[in-house]
C-alpha cells in the first residue's frame, strides 16, 4: 500500500498503528511474504506507509505479541512458522494434572470428501452443500488414545489434499496448511461443553459409551478473520484438563 495512511480521513477512526496492523495482515493474506520470510525493515515500512518508525514498531509489536510475526535479534522481523512447539504451546491445551504439556502423536483414521452440513457451512462461511473435505485423527500423549478430532475444511481453500498428504506429513497439520498451501493459521475460537460420548469415539478412545468427556467446537481463522477449518475434539478428561493461560494466550 503507497498511499499514505496518515489523513484526516483515516486518523481517528481507529489508533494508527492498528491501520498499519491491518496492512501488514492484508499484505501477508495476500501473499507477499510468505512463512519464515523477513518483513521490510521498520524504516522502509514507515516509509511505505509514510507514518513514524515509532507508530510501524508499535504496530509490529502487537503481531509479535499475536505470534503473528517473530523478531530474531540481529537479522530482522520474520512471519511465524508452525514448527511443533508452536503447534503445542499455542493451540494445544490438554495438559496432565501436574500441568505438564507432552507432545500428541497423531493417527489419521479416515478421509473423505462431502459436502458442507449446515454447521460446517456457518462456521466455515461457505454456502450449504458446498465440497469439503473430512478427516479424522486420533492423538495420544505416551501412547494412550486421549483425543478424537472430527476436522472439515473447504475444498476450495485446499486443492490436492488427499488422504496420502495428510497420513505423510512430516509435521503438525497446522504446518502442512502453512507449507503446501500458503494458510497460515493465526487464531481460534473455541467453545466447550461437557458430554457423555457416542458408541464410535468410545471405540476410538477405549472408553465405555456414556463415558463423560470434553468436546471442544473449534475454528480456526487466518488473515483477516477468514475461517478455515472446522474442527470437533472430544477428549478424555479422565488424567488431563483443558488449559487456557489467558494472559500468555491473550493473542489468540
Amino acid at each position: 500500500m503507497d498511499n499514505r495512511l496518515a489523513t484526516a480521513g483515516v486518523v481517528g477512526l481507529s489508533p494508527l498503528y492498528r491501520r498499519v496492523e491491518d496492512r501488514i495482515l492484508k499484505d501477508l493474506a495476500a501473499g507477499q511474504w510468505r512463512s519464515g520470510e523477513p518483513i521490510p525493515a521498520e524504516t522502509k515500512l514507515a516509509k511505505r506507509f509514510d507514518v513514524s518508525i515509532g507508530t510501524v514498531r508499535k504496530a509490529i509489536d502487537e503481531l509479535v505479541a499475536r505470534q503473528i510475526l517473530v523478531r530474531h535479534q540481529g537479522r530482522g522481523t520474520f512471519v511465524a512458522v508452525h514448527d511443533e512447539d508452536r503447534a503445542l504451546f499455542y493451540f494445544f491445551r490438554v495438559v496432565a494434572r501436574d500441568g505438564i504439556k507432552k507432545y500428541p502423536t497423531s493417527e489419521l483414521l479416515s478421509f473423505s470428501e462431502g459436502r458442507a452440513d449446515p454447521a460446517q457451512a456457518a462456521a466455515l462461511r461457505i454456502p450449504r452443500g458446498a465440497p469439503i473435505l473430512r478427516f479424522r485423527n486420533r492423538l495420544a500423549i505416551e501412547g494412550r488414545a486421549l483425543i478424537l478430532d472430527r476436522i472439515a475444511v473447504p475444498q476450495s481453500l485446499f486443492p490436492g489434499l488427499d488422504e496420502a498428504t495428510l497420513r505423510e506429513r512430516p509435521s503438525t497439520i497446522y504446518s502442512l496448511y502453512q507449507s503446501r498451501f500458503g494458510i497460515n493459521v493465526i487464531r481460534a475460537s473455541e467453545r466447550l461443553h461437557a458430554r457423555t460420548c457416542a458408541r464410535e469415539t468410545a471405540r476410538a478412545l477405549g472408553l465405555a459409551a456414556d463415558t463423560p468427556i470434553l468436546e471442544i467446537r473449534r475454528i480456526a481463522y487466518s488473515y483477516n478473520d477468514a475461517p478455515v477449518e472446522y474442527r470437533i475434539s472430544q477428549v478424555d478428561t479422565r488424567d488431563h484438563d483443558y488449559l487456557n493461560d489467558l494472559g500468555r494466550n491473550a493473542g489468540t
